[in-house]
């Protein structure tokens, strides 16, 4: 089985899941919604929680399809477009680095300051 047709199933039955649990909760709040006899305050609870339920599920699942989708395609590699020019290859020979403080390079950062020697470059305290 290619990959291929491996995602289109999980991407079906993951949705078709989805769809089947979202009816399921929509039945059981109709349901709960005809037992109550026009009871108000219990049929607006019922149903904001069956609202909650659907979209929390929906939202999940397409959250962790986008994360999925997005995870496989920064794993799989770059693929130029067909006529594209290739990208010139980088070789770290070809274009030596600047030494910071050495002779020769234009703009260069220095280099840090040498450490005071330890014999007799450190300042003395005042007597």
């Amino acid at each position: 089985m290619r990959e291929l047709d491996l995602e289109r199933y999980r991407a079906r039955y993951g949705l078709t899941a989805v769809v089947m649990s979202n009816l399921a909760i929509v039945g059981v709040s109709v349901f709960g919604v005809w037992q109550l006899h026009g009871d108000k305050a219990v049929t607006v609870g019922v149903l904001t929680a069956a609202f909650t339920a659907v979209s929390s599920t929906t939202t999940a699942y397409l959250g962790i399809k986008a994360v999925s989708n997005t995870a496989r395609a920064m794993a799989q590699p770059q693929v130029p477009a067909p006529g594209a020019a290739p990208a010139p290859a980088a070789n770290p020979e070809a274009t030596p680095a600047a030494v910071p403080g050495s002779a020769g390079t234009s703009g260069a950062i220095p280099g840090p300051a040498a450490p005071p020697d330890a014999a007799g470059d450190r300042p003395r305290p005042q007597e």
